[in-house]
């Protein structure tokens, strides 16, 4: 499959069989994660992989009830280290940087799921506190993009987008 067609398929999926997902699946796709671009190589990223169900349950709560994530497989949970970003770029790094670089990892994800026959949906809406206390997080480590990945039992249909000619500026605004 090539890279637009993937970019095409993928979707927000939120219903999953039970199929499991080997521990090479889940590698495969932090290893795509991790190929993504970062400011000054500095990859200010950290990722939990997360099976164990009373993990998942306190997400769910993290999550505002979000339930189908405790249905997934596996939820991968990436997270931003600000302090990493701000050791080369200061506070663009921490507050800026840090976010655009695990967003790319986060995309890297999805992509790479989808092109293995996957489903993965991207939530940002939840509580960072409640995720890092699910998660153990230490100090400094930011919960971005909790991304519940398994197969799909669903496949919703394609949601329309602006047309480029909407969103596209050439030389000015």
């Amino acid at each position: 499959m090539r890279i637009p067609d993937i970019i095409r398929d993928r979707k927000s999926i939120r219903a999953f069989t039970a199929q499991e997902i080997s521990d090479a699946e889940a590698e495969t796709l932090v290893e795509s994660a991790c190929l993504a671009p970062s400011a000054g190589n500095l990859q200010p990223w950290e990722f939990v992989v997360v099976r164990d169900t009373g993990v998942k349950r306190r997400l769910v709560s993290a999550a505002h009830g979000q339930s189908f994530i405790s249905k997934a497989p596996v939820v991968f949970v990436i997270c931003a280290i600000p302090g990493r970003s701000a050791s080369g770029y200061g506070s663009r790094g921490r507050g800026l940087y840090c976010l655009q670089d695990t967003a790319a990892a986060v995309q890297n994800l999805l992509l790479t799921a989808t092109a293995n026959g996957l489903g993965s949906c991207w939530i940002g809406a939840f509580d960072e506190g409640r995720a890092a206390d699910a998660l153990g997080l230490p100090e400094g480590v930011r919960p971005v993009a909790i991304v519940p990945v398994g197969y799909p039992t669903e496949m919703p249909r394609q949601r329309p987008r602006r047309p480029v000619k909407q969103v596209t500026h050439w030389d000015k605004w």
